[in-house]
C-alpha cells in the first residue's frame, strides 16, 4: 500500500448570479482532487461563492483566491468590470463563465488576464477538467517562482561568500604594498622579504580559489574536457605524495602508501591527481602535529577502492552533515588558521560521480577521519579509423 500524496489546497471563488449554478459548481468540486505525481502532491479545493460583482470585489479584497470562476454577465456589472477593479488580479487565475462567447468578450477577458473560458451550459466533468488544468498551471507557476527565488538566493550567497573569501587576502596584499611603497622598513630591500613572501602566499590562495571555481563550473556544466587513458594509480599516488611532502614535513606528519606494485584504472590523469592530492592534502592539513596519514589502494569486485585515513582533529556529526557543500570550511579552535577555498570536497564528489562511484566518510571528533572512495573504469573513447 503506497503512502497518500501530501495535500495542497487551492482556494476557489465562484461568482455567478444564478444560485443553482453556484451550488452545482460547489458540489462538482466538493471532494475533487488533482494528483501531481511528478511533485508527489495532490491538489484539493476549498470553495466559496459570490452572487454579484460588488460582493465578488469585497471577497477579492478580503482574500485573494487561487482560482476565480467568474460569470461574464452579473446583475450590477460585467465580469470584465470585476477584473478591471479587482485588487491583485495577477495573483489568481480567472476562468470566465459566459453564454455570450463572442470574440470581443474573449479578447477583452484575455487582456484582463483570463486564463480559460467555460461556455454555459457546462457539465460537471467540463468544469472539473477546466479547474484541473488551472490548478496544474498554478502549481507549476508557483514551483517555477520558488525555484527562481531559490536560485537568486543561492547566487546571492555564492557571491557573498566569494567576496568574503577574496576580500581578506586582497586587503592583506594591499596593506603590504602600501607598507613597501612608503618604505616603512627603511631602504634595505631585504627588510621587505617577509611581506613579499606573505603577499605571494595570499595571491597563490586566490589563484587556487579561482581555479577551483573554474573546475566546479566546468563539472556542473558538463563542459570539462576529459582525456581518458590507462592510469597507474600507484604511480599517480607516488607523485601526489611528493606534492604534499613539504606540507607533511612542516607539520611532522608521516604519510604512508599501502598499495600493490601497480593498479590500472581507465581515467583522466588530471582527475586522478585531483582526487589523490585533495585527499592527501586534507589528511595532512587537518592532522595533529606529529600525526600520521595512510593512503590505501585496492581493486575488488566493485571496482577500485581508495581509502585515506588520518589521526587528525576529526569532525562532529554536524560538520559531517555539511561536509560536501560548496565553500564549506570547518571552523573551530583547531581549524581557524587553516587556509582553503572550501570547494575541494565538493569538486571531489562531483569527479567521483563521473566514475560511477561514491564517497563515504567516517570521522570522530579529536580522533581522525577516513575517506573511502569507489571508482569504476571510465570508458575509453574509441579511436577513429584512419581515412584511407
Amino acid at each position: 500500500m503506497t503512502d497518500p500524496l501530501p495535500l495542497h489546497v487551492l482556494d476557489v471563488l465562484i461568482v455567478d448570479d444564478e444560485a443553482g449554478m453556484r451550488t452545482g459548481a460547489e458540489r462538482s468540486l466538493e471532494g475533487f482532487s488533482v494528483p501531481l505525481p511528478d511533485f508527489n502532491e495532490t491538489v484539493t479545493f476549498a470553495v466559496r461563492s459570490a452572487a454579484t460583482g460588488e460582493e465578488a470585489l469585497a471577497q477579492l479584497k478580503a482574500k485573494s483566491p487561487d482560482i476565480l470562476l467568474l460569470d461574464y454577465k452579473l446583475p450590477d456589472m460585467t465580469g470584465i468590470d470585476v477584473l478591471a477593479a479587482a485588487p491583485g488580479a495577477g495573483d489568481f487565475l480567472t476562468i470566465m463563465i459566459t453564454a455570450f462567447a463572442s470574440l470581443e468578450v474573449a479578447v477583452n477577458a484575455t487582456k484582463r488576464g483570463a486564463f480559460d473560458f467555460l461556455a454555459k451550459p457546462f457539465t460537471p466533468e467540463e468544469l472539473r477538467a477546466t479547474v484541473a488544468k488551472a490548478a496544474r498551471s498554478i502549481y507549476l507557476l508557483r514551483k517555477a517562482r520558488k525555484l527562481e527565488e531559490e536560485k537568486r538566493q543561492v547566487r546571492f550567497e555564492f557571491i557573498s561568500v566569494l567576496a568574503h573569501e577574496l576580500k581578506s587576502p586582497l586587503a592583506a596584499v594591499e596593506g603590504y604594498m602600501h607598507l613597501m611603497k612608503e618604505r616603512m622598513k627603511g631602504p634595505e630591500l631585504q627588510a621587505y622579504d617577509s611581506m613579499i613572501e606573505r603577499s605571494v602566499t595570499r595571491i597563490g590562495g586566490m589563484r587556487k580559489l579561482v581555479m577551483d571555481l573554474l573546475d566546479l563550473t566546468r563539472l556542473e556544466s558538463g563542459k570539462k574536457k576529459r582525456a581518458v587513458e590507462p592510469v597507474d594509480l600507484v604511480k599517480a599516488a607516488g607523485l601526489a605524495l611528493e606534492g604534499v611532502a613539504a606540507l607533511a614535513e612542516g607539520k611532522k606528519v608521516s604519510v604512508e602508501l599501502k598499495a600493490p606494485p601497480s593498479l590500472a584504472l581507465s581515467a583522466d590523469p588530471g582527475e586522478v591527481d585531483m582526487i589523490l592530492t585533495n585527499l592527501l592534502t586534507n589528511a595532512v592539513k587537518y592532522n595533529k602535529e606529529g600525526g600520521s596519514a595512510t593512503l590505501e589502494l585496492s581493486r575488488g569486485e566493485s571496482g577500485v577502492t581508495i581509502r585515506c585515513s588520518d589521526t587528525g582533529i576529526g569532525m562532529t556529526e554536524e560538520e559531517l552533515a555539511k561536509l560536501f557543500g560548496e565553500f564549506v570550511r570547518m571552523k573551530n579552535e583547531h581549524t581557524r588558521s587553516i587556509d582553503g577555498s572550501g570547494l575541494g570536497l565538493s569538486i571531489l564528489k562531483k569527479v567521483v560521480k563521473l566514475y560511477g562511484g561514491d564517497v563515504k566518510v567516517a570521522s570522530r571528533y579529536g580522533q581522525g577521519t577516513t575517506f573511502t572512495l569507489t571508482l569504476q573504469d571510465a570508458p575509453v573513447p574509441a579511436v577513429p579509423e584512419a581515412v584511407k
